[in-house]
Protein backbone atom coordinates (compact mmCIF):
# COMPACT_ATOMS: atom_id res chain seq x y z
CA UNK A 1 0.00 0.00 0.00
CA UNK A 2 2.69 2.37 0.61
CA UNK A 3 4.23 2.19 -3.10
CA UNK A 4 0.95 2.98 -4.11
CA UNK A 5 -0.48 5.94 -2.24
CA UNK A 6 2.64 6.67 -0.35
CA UNK A 7 5.78 8.73 -1.49
CA UNK A 8 6.98 8.77 -4.95
CA UNK A 9 9.74 6.17 -6.11
CA UNK A 10 12.21 9.50 -6.89
CA UNK A 11 12.02 11.60 -3.80
CA UNK A 12 14.76 14.26 -5.40
CA UNK A 13 13.05 17.65 -4.90
CA UNK A 14 14.32 20.59 -7.44
CA UNK A 15 12.51 23.40 -8.65
CA UNK A 16 11.57 22.86 -12.18
CA UNK A 17 8.54 24.39 -13.06
CA UNK A 18 8.57 28.17 -14.32
CA UNK A 19 6.47 30.99 -15.90
CA UNK A 20 6.06 29.01 -18.85
CA UNK A 21 4.49 25.85 -17.54
CA UNK A 22 2.34 27.99 -14.75
CA UNK A 23 0.89 29.96 -17.68
CA UNK A 24 -0.17 26.84 -19.76
CA UNK A 25 -1.63 25.31 -16.18
CA UNK A 26 -4.17 28.50 -16.21
CA UNK A 27 -4.75 28.52 -20.09
CA UNK A 28 -6.06 25.16 -19.24
CA UNK A 29 -8.06 25.52 -16.37
CA UNK A 30 -10.61 27.19 -18.68
CA UNK A 31 -11.31 23.83 -19.51
CA UNK A 32 -12.11 22.79 -15.83
CA UNK A 33 -15.62 21.74 -16.45
CA UNK A 34 -15.19 20.30 -20.49
CA UNK A 35 -15.59 16.60 -19.15
CA UNK A 36 -17.86 17.55 -16.27
CA UNK A 37 -19.54 14.05 -15.02
CA UNK A 38 -21.40 13.07 -11.60
CA UNK A 39 -18.87 10.84 -10.88
CA UNK A 40 -15.95 12.71 -10.67
CA UNK A 41 -17.35 16.31 -11.19
CA UNK A 42 -14.41 18.12 -12.73
CA UNK A 43 -11.31 15.80 -11.82
CA UNK A 44 -11.01 15.03 -15.83
CA UNK A 45 -10.67 18.84 -16.09
CA UNK A 46 -8.25 19.33 -13.33
CA UNK A 47 -6.23 16.46 -14.29
CA UNK A 48 -5.68 18.32 -18.03
CA UNK A 49 -5.13 21.32 -16.40
CA UNK A 50 -2.43 20.03 -13.85
CA UNK A 51 -0.43 18.02 -16.91
CA UNK A 52 2.46 20.38 -17.63
CA UNK A 53 3.41 20.55 -13.77
CA UNK A 54 3.03 16.69 -13.50
CA UNK A 55 5.00 15.79 -16.83
CA UNK A 56 7.90 18.64 -15.67
CA UNK A 57 8.04 17.48 -12.20
CA UNK A 58 7.68 13.33 -12.74
CA UNK A 59 10.51 12.18 -14.74
CA UNK A 60 9.83 8.64 -13.59
CA UNK A 61 7.19 6.98 -15.70
CA UNK A 62 5.67 5.18 -12.27
CA UNK A 63 5.52 8.68 -10.77
CA UNK A 64 3.89 10.36 -13.21
CA UNK A 65 1.10 7.19 -13.49
CA UNK A 66 0.69 7.29 -9.80
CA UNK A 67 0.18 11.42 -9.89
CA UNK A 68 -2.13 11.10 -12.60
CA UNK A 69 -4.43 8.48 -11.25
CA UNK A 70 -4.39 10.72 -7.41
CA UNK A 71 -5.69 13.68 -9.56
CA UNK A 72 -8.31 11.50 -11.14
CA UNK A 73 -10.17 11.07 -8.19
CA UNK A 74 -13.11 13.41 -7.31
CA UNK A 75 -12.69 17.27 -7.55
CA UNK A 76 -14.98 20.13 -7.07
CA UNK A 77 -14.54 23.58 -6.80
CA UNK A 78 -15.44 27.43 -8.27
CA UNK A 79 -13.85 27.32 -11.67
CA UNK A 80 -12.50 30.77 -11.74
CA UNK A 81 -10.55 30.37 -8.61
CA UNK A 82 -9.50 26.48 -9.58
CA UNK A 83 -5.67 27.81 -10.58
CA UNK A 84 -4.70 28.98 -6.56
CA UNK A 85 -5.15 24.86 -5.75
CA UNK A 86 -3.34 24.28 -8.86
CA UNK A 87 -0.60 26.69 -7.72
CA UNK A 88 -0.19 24.94 -4.38
CA UNK A 89 -1.05 21.16 -5.58
CA UNK A 90 2.28 21.79 -8.31
CA UNK A 91 4.55 23.31 -5.49
CA UNK A 92 3.93 19.76 -3.28
CA UNK A 93 4.45 18.14 -6.41
CA UNK A 94 7.42 19.52 -7.31
CA UNK A 95 8.28 18.91 -3.26
CA UNK A 96 7.58 15.47 -3.76
CA UNK A 97 4.81 15.71 -0.69
CA UNK A 98 3.79 12.59 0.73
CA UNK A 99 0.45 11.94 -1.71
CA UNK A 100 -1.99 11.54 1.42
CA UNK A 101 -0.92 15.43 2.18
CA UNK A 102 -1.48 16.11 -1.16
CA UNK A 103 -5.05 14.45 -1.20
CA UNK A 104 -5.68 16.50 2.08
CA UNK A 105 -5.01 19.78 0.65
CA UNK A 106 -7.09 19.26 -2.29
CA UNK A 107 -10.35 18.36 -0.13
CA UNK A 108 -9.23 21.29 2.22
CA UNK A 109 -9.29 24.04 -0.20
CA UNK A 110 -11.64 23.46 -3.22
CA UNK A 111 -14.78 23.71 -0.40
CA UNK A 112 -14.67 27.04 0.91
CA UNK A 113 -13.31 28.14 -2.45
CA UNK A 114 -16.47 27.15 -3.75
CA UNK A 115 -18.37 29.31 -1.39
CA UNK A 116 -15.81 32.21 -1.65
CA UNK A 117 -15.86 32.35 -5.27
CA UNK A 118 -19.92 32.13 -5.54
CA UNK A 119 -19.87 35.11 -3.44
CA UNK A 120 -17.23 37.08 -4.69
CA UNK A 121 -18.55 36.66 -8.49
CA UNK A 122 -22.30 35.77 -8.72
CA UNK A 123 -22.85 37.97 -5.73
CA UNK A 124 -20.42 40.53 -6.38
CA UNK A 125 -18.31 41.24 -9.49
CA UNK A 126 -21.43 40.01 -11.95
CA UNK A 127 -24.46 42.08 -10.34
CA UNK A 128 -21.80 45.45 -10.30
CA UNK A 129 -20.17 45.07 -13.83
CA UNK A 130 -23.48 44.18 -15.69
CA UNK A 131 -25.34 46.98 -13.77
CA UNK A 132 -22.67 49.09 -15.54
CA UNK A 133 -22.96 47.84 -18.48
CA UNK A 134 -26.59 47.69 -18.41
CA UNK A 135 -26.89 51.55 -17.67
CA UNK A 136 -24.88 52.38 -19.97
CA UNK A 137 -26.90 50.29 -22.73
CA UNK A 138 -30.14 52.12 -21.65
CA UNK A 139 -28.70 55.58 -22.23
CA UNK A 140 -27.99 53.83 -25.58
CA UNK A 141 -24.37 53.48 -25.64
CA UNK A 142 -23.74 50.58 -27.94
CA UNK A 143 -20.65 50.07 -25.73
CA UNK A 144 -22.29 48.92 -22.92
CA UNK A 145 -21.89 44.87 -23.42
CA UNK A 146 -18.53 45.63 -23.85
CA UNK A 147 -17.37 47.39 -21.43
CA UNK A 148 -19.47 44.80 -18.85
CA UNK A 149 -17.33 41.77 -20.63
CA UNK A 150 -14.39 43.62 -20.00
CA UNK A 151 -14.80 44.84 -16.47
CA UNK A 152 -15.62 41.88 -15.39
CA UNK A 153 -12.80 39.73 -17.18
CA UNK A 154 -10.20 42.05 -16.22
CA UNK A 155 -11.30 40.70 -12.95
CA UNK A 156 -11.42 37.28 -13.90
CA UNK A 157 -8.36 36.78 -15.77
CA UNK A 158 -6.60 38.76 -12.92
CA UNK A 159 -7.60 36.15 -10.39
CA UNK A 160 -6.50 33.14 -12.37
CA UNK A 161 -3.09 34.30 -13.73
CA UNK A 162 -2.89 35.67 -10.05
CA UNK A 163 -3.82 33.05 -7.86
CA UNK A 164 -1.95 30.58 -10.05
CA UNK A 165 1.74 32.46 -9.08
CA UNK A 166 0.32 33.32 -5.20
CA UNK A 167 -0.63 29.73 -4.59
CA UNK A 168 2.49 28.35 -6.10
CA UNK A 169 5.09 30.89 -4.28
CA UNK A 170 3.13 30.72 -1.30
CA UNK A 171 2.85 26.79 -0.98
CA UNK A 172 1.16 24.97 1.45
CA UNK A 173 1.01 28.22 4.08
CA UNK A 174 -1.49 29.72 1.76
CA UNK A 175 -3.72 26.81 3.17
CA UNK A 176 -3.82 28.40 6.93
CA UNK A 177 -4.88 32.46 5.38
CA UNK A 178 -7.49 30.60 3.59
CA UNK A 179 -8.66 29.08 6.44
CA UNK A 180 -8.37 31.95 8.64
CA UNK A 181 -10.60 34.27 6.11
CA UNK A 182 -12.85 31.89 4.38
CA UNK A 183 -16.06 32.99 6.70
CA UNK A 184 -14.33 36.90 6.24
CA UNK A 185 -14.16 37.37 2.43
CA UNK A 186 -17.71 35.18 1.67
CA UNK A 187 -19.34 38.06 4.30
CA UNK A 188 -18.02 41.13 2.78
CA UNK A 189 -18.40 39.78 -0.75
CA UNK A 190 -21.92 38.82 0.07
CA UNK A 191 -22.85 41.88 1.74
CA UNK A 192 -21.39 44.12 -0.93
CA UNK A 193 -23.08 42.08 -3.31
CA UNK A 194 -26.41 42.29 -1.83
CA UNK A 195 -26.59 46.02 -1.30
CA UNK A 196 -25.71 45.93 -5.22
CA UNK A 197 -28.75 43.96 -5.97
CA UNK A 198 -30.59 46.05 -4.02
CA UNK A 199 -29.70 49.19 -5.81
CA UNK A 200 -30.09 47.43 -9.32
CA UNK A 201 -33.94 46.81 -8.18
CA UNK A 202 -34.56 50.02 -7.01
CA UNK A 203 -32.74 51.60 -10.56
CA UNK A 204 -33.81 49.14 -13.24
CA UNK A 205 -37.40 47.21 -12.11
CA UNK A 206 -40.22 49.57 -13.35
CA UNK A 207 -43.31 48.79 -11.77
CA UNK A 208 -45.88 51.70 -11.26
CA UNK A 209 -49.39 52.10 -10.42
CA UNK A 210 -50.54 54.54 -12.04
CA UNK A 211 -53.96 54.75 -9.83
CA UNK A 212 -55.48 57.80 -8.77
CA UNK A 213 -57.95 57.89 -5.70
CA UNK A 214 -60.70 60.78 -5.75
CA UNK A 215 -62.39 61.64 -2.47
CA UNK A 216 -64.20 65.05 -3.49
CA UNK A 217 -62.23 67.70 -4.69
CA UNK A 218 -58.90 65.69 -3.24
CA UNK A 219 -57.01 63.13 -5.62
CA UNK A 220 -54.70 60.96 -4.26
CA UNK A 221 -52.07 58.92 -6.30
CA UNK A 222 -52.13 55.33 -4.85
CA UNK A 223 -48.18 54.78 -5.08
CA UNK A 224 -46.18 58.34 -5.17
CA UNK A 225 -49.05 59.93 -2.84
CA UNK A 226 -49.15 56.33 -0.58
CA UNK A 227 -47.01 52.94 -1.22
CA UNK A 228 -43.66 55.54 -2.09
CA UNK A 229 -44.12 57.81 0.83
CA UNK A 230 -44.19 54.02 2.82
CA UNK A 231 -41.12 53.11 1.51
CA UNK A 232 -40.01 53.99 -1.54
CA UNK A 233 -39.55 51.94 -4.82
CA UNK A 234 -42.11 49.48 -2.73
CA UNK A 235 -43.67 47.80 -5.70
CA UNK A 236 -40.23 46.34 -7.50
CA UNK A 237 -38.97 45.17 -3.78
CA UNK A 238 -42.20 43.79 -3.32
CA UNK A 239 -42.76 41.79 -6.72
CA UNK A 240 -38.57 40.99 -6.73
CA UNK A 241 -39.60 39.31 -3.10
CA UNK A 242 -42.23 37.21 -5.18
CA UNK A 243 -40.46 35.98 -7.39
CA UNK A 244 -37.15 35.19 -5.12
CA UNK A 245 -40.33 32.81 -3.10
CA UNK A 246 -41.39 31.31 -6.04
CA UNK A 247 -37.91 30.34 -6.92
CA UNK A 248 -37.41 28.79 -3.67
CA UNK A 249 -40.91 26.84 -4.16
CA UNK A 250 -39.62 25.16 -7.41
CA UNK A 251 -41.09 27.48 -10.14
CA UNK A 252 -38.77 27.63 -13.07
CA UNK A 253 -37.62 30.76 -14.66
CA UNK A 254 -39.12 30.38 -18.10
CA UNK A 255 -42.25 30.23 -15.82
CA UNK A 256 -41.37 33.49 -14.43
CA UNK A 257 -40.88 35.12 -17.37
CA UNK A 258 -44.34 34.46 -18.92
CA UNK A 259 -45.76 34.98 -15.36
CA UNK A 260 -43.96 38.72 -15.91
CA UNK A 261 -45.04 38.88 -19.04
CA UNK A 262 -48.97 37.82 -18.60
CA UNK A 263 -49.03 40.33 -15.36
CA UNK A 264 -47.24 43.28 -17.69
CA UNK A 265 -50.05 42.59 -20.82
CA UNK A 266 -53.02 42.02 -18.46
CA UNK A 267 -51.94 45.27 -15.91
CA UNK A 268 -51.66 47.18 -18.80
CA UNK A 269 -54.71 45.82 -21.15
CA UNK A 270 -57.08 47.05 -17.49
CA UNK A 271 -54.65 50.17 -17.10
CA UNK A 272 -53.84 49.85 -13.28
CA UNK A 273 -49.96 49.64 -14.31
Amino acid sequence: MESEIGRYEDGISEKVLTKKELHKMVWRSFFLQASFNYERMQACGWLYGMLPALEKIHRNKKDLAKSMKLHMEFFNTHPFLVTFIMGIVAAMEQNKEDQETIRGIKVATMGPLGGIGDALFWLTALPITAGIGAALAIEGNILGPVIFLVLFNILHFGLRFGLMNYGYSTGVRAVQSLKENTKLVSRAATIVGLTVVGALIASYINLKLPVIITAGEAKVALQTDVLDKVLPNMLPFAYTVLMYYLLKKNFSPVKLIALTVFIGLAGRICGVL
